[in-house]
């Protein structure tokens, strides 16, 4: 009776806590749709008296109105229905993600350690071949990927936190600093000790000009281009530069960047199809797939967000393919602004620089491809490739 009586006022019924995750655990899988949480609680919101699985689809609620429960039974005695889109009373966690999610937990367990394929298939239940392939499907990259991604962020994290490099290293699970430096570039940008001290030590050239977008900064370490970014004033830009790099060694360099400046400029003006200028772009093992795709998505042509995650091998990462687009550093060199919402019609959604910009973007690309102009592309260098590293 007392359920009933508050399912129908709409007061918030507390969730008894689970056995195995913790509220803030909980809720963190929540925001991740982890599916290795699947089976192990449902979540219930007070404002709407429904009660759903951590991977529902539907957009999620404030944490506030937010409880948790072990079953479904028990989210229904307390005055919840089950939700019409994941079907929580009905559908338990598919045998696949109930494997991905004990693998993906030994993983972080062992970050330290060697995990090869055939040992974690025996702690998932899963044969080596089809775990690698259900990983990928459901979380967008494979088990190897997931740990190298893993490793920098916490490496970041204890960098960031004043570690030294060693002890960073160390805690980060790489087995020896030479691991790190080999792929510092691809996973930092920069060497770990300069990316602790805020980019303390390196030099980062940039400049601004004017453009029919606004103004425009084109910064570059000694490796390449590391953003490229619009603005409303020099000042502006200037300052958005210094916040990501707090102690590097900011210069103004027009003369040694107008190589690079001029191909982008082209790019903008959409006097060309594509520019190829080396990147120097710290990046997850995830967000260097996006950008890639991104890269490869024709000028005139655009894709949603949904098609760019299934171009990645990640069909149910929309949402992670949407945050890599809105972290990109370098406009229009990755086009972020080529991918749309779904459905959108005349809206072109969102964008990092101004909906505006990205609207004028898109008609004078999709304007060149009906008249076929910018078909060669620039180089701004000889031999340069252009990769994202």
């Amino acid at each position: 009776m007392r359920a009933e009586r508050q399912a129908a006022n709409g007061r918030r019924t507390p969730g008894p806590r689970h056995a195995l995750v913790e509220p803030d655990e909980a809720w963190a899988a929540v925001l991740r749709r982890d599916p290795g949480a699947d089976g192990r609680f449902v979540y219930a919101v007070a404002t709407t008296r429904v009660y759903c699985r951590p991977v529902c689809p539907a957009r999620r609620p404030r944490r506030e109105h937010v409880s948790f429960f072990p079953s479904p039974a028990e989210a229904e005695a307390a005055g919840y229905r089950p939700c019409r889109r994941c079907r929580p009373d009905r559908n338990g966690p598919s045998a696949a993600a109930a494997c991905v999610g004990r693998a993906k937990e030994y993983l972080d367990a062992h970050l330290d350690e060697t995990v090869t394929l055939e040992q974690l298939g025996r702690v998932a239940y899963m044969s080596p071949f089809h775990l690698q392939r259900s990983f990928k499907r459901l979380l967008g990259v494979t088990p190897r990927e997931y740990v190298r991604a893993r490793r920098a962020e916490r490496l970041k994290q204890r960098l960031r936190a004043g570690d030294t490099v060693s002890r960073a290293t160390f805690e980060a699970g790489y087995g020896s600093g030479s691991r790190v430096y080999e792929r510092a570039g691809e996973e930092l940008g920069m060497t770990p000790g300069t990316y602790g001290r805020g980019g303390a030590g390196e030099t980062i050239r940039y400049t601004t000009v004017a453009t029919s977008l606004g103004r425009m900064l084109v910064a570059a370490t000694a490796r390449g281009v590391c953003s490229v970014a619009f603005g409303e004033s020099a000042a502006e830009l200037e300052a958005e530069l210094r916040r990501e790099f707090p102690r590097a060694s900011l210069v103004r360099a027009s003369d040694e960047l107008s190589a690079w400046v001029q191909a982008v400029v082209a790019l903008v003006e959409g006097e060309v199809a594509r520019v190829d200028v080396p990147l120097d772009l710290r990046a997850t093992a995830f967000q260097q797939r996006v950008w890639k795709a991104l890269r490869e998505i024709p000028p005139g042509e655009t894709r949603t967000y949904g098609e760019v995650a299934r171009a990645i091998g990640a069909p149910r990462a929309a949402r992670a393919v949407a945050r890599a687009c809105a972290t990109n550093p370098v406009a229009v060199v990755v086009p972020c602004h080529r991918v749309v919402p779904a459905g959108s019609g005349a809206d072109v959604g969102g964008y990092r620089w101004g909906v505006e910009r990205k609207r004028k973007l898109l008609e004078r690309e999709a304007a060149a491809r009906a008249g076929g102009a910018g078909g060669g592309g620039h180089r701004a260098r000889e031999g340069d490739s252009g990769r994202v590293s």
